[in-house]
């Protein structure tokens, strides 16, 4: 009797990671350092397979509000624009391919899930074909879909969405960044979609108008990330805080917090956080909190709960 072997369609998976801002954003679209840090408790999926039949991208985003359901269907067309870019990068062709996407990453909090996105997807389709990209390769598929996204992205996404570290960035650059004991940080979500586009063009025409003063602002922000970057590598938390504090200030001063961003920072002090500050481009989406301790994290968690944050996050993950 002869058998035959049905062979599997070719498959890859690739990972990412959202990120946080710990210190320099804005600051950071003009050159200056910014310090960002994985956040390995919201890691995103892509897994793709190879068929030969059909081509489609299913994204597990959806969301009942308007405002949001257009970010998702954004991150949708994202996602097609990934697969498109990574096969053309491959020189393999465009059909018979299915890719779905499934994470915790919320679209248009700062957190960069777009790039998340774009790096699971390129990483997953490029490993169907028996190719692993390079940090190089993977960084410039990545920038082609958040120049969609966002324009002049600074690139900053595009690293810290799939380093397993913390990074320092500056001028286009990331290298790893020394860190003695982990900081604990938390993430807080005001549920609102943030606005980067906008924040960015606010910050550029306040410092058109005025540009003296806001010069002084992103300078002073480059300098609290210099100096944060000490403090990191010697452990100082209680410093860091500080640094963080005045960050989120500069940021207010700036025009891109929000009343939802401020009620979290202040609920997050008033419960005890030793640093506090709204993370990436502002005008909605998140922020985070440095505490001291496992007892400090939950305190300060419940308080930003209470205080109308829709989800808060460990930025490390929790082991099972």
């Amino acid at each position: 009797m002869q058998t035959h072997t049905i062979q599997a369609a070719p498959a890859g998976s690739g990972k990412t990671h959202a990120k946080v801002i710990v210190l320099g954003e804005h600051s950071v679209v003009y050159g200056k350092p910014a310090i960002a840090f994985p956040v390995l408790s919201l890691e995103l999926e892509a897994k793709v397979t190879v068929s030969g039949e059909g081509h489609r991208v299913i994204t597990p985003f959806h969301s009942l509000d308007r405002e949001t359901a257009q970010t998702v269907e954004l991150e949708r067309k994202l996602s097609e624009i990934a697969l498109s870019n990574t096969l053309e990068f491959l020189e393999e062709a465009p059909n018979g391919i299915e890719v779905r996407v499934s994470g915790l990453i919320p679209p248009a909090r700062g957190l960069g899930s777009s790039a998340a996105v774009a790096g699971a997807i390129a990483q997953a389709v490029s490993r169907a074909y028996g190719r692993e990209l390079s940090r190089d390769e993977r960084f410039e598929l990545v920038q082609s879909v958040e120049r969609v996204a966002h324009g002049t992205p600074s690139g900053l996404d595009a690293y810290a969405t799939t380093e397993a570290g913390p990074i320092w960035f500056e001028k286009g650059e990331a290298k790893p960044l020394r860190v003695l004991s982990e900081p604990r940080l938390l993430v807080a979500d005001t549920g609102i979609v943030g606005h980067t586009a906008e924040a960015v063009r606010r910050v550029r025409a306040l410092r058109d108008e005025n540009p003296p003063r806001v010069e002084a602002l992103l300078a002073e922000a480059a300098q609290l990330a210099q100096d944060a970057g000490t403090d990191l590598a010697e452990g100082n938390h209680e410093r860091l805080g500080a640094k963080m504090d005045r960050n989120h200030e500069i940021l207010r001063e700036l025009g891109v917090s929000a009343d939802p961003l401020e009620s979290l920072v202040n609920a997050s002090k008033d419960a005890g956080a030793l640093g506090a500050k709204l993370t990436g481009g502002g005008l909605g989406g998140c922020m985070v909190a440095l505490v001291g301790s496992e007892r400090d994290e939950h305190t300060v968690s419940n308080a930003l709960l209470s205080a109308g944050a829709k989800n808060v996050w460990p930025v490390h993950k929790e082991q099972a």
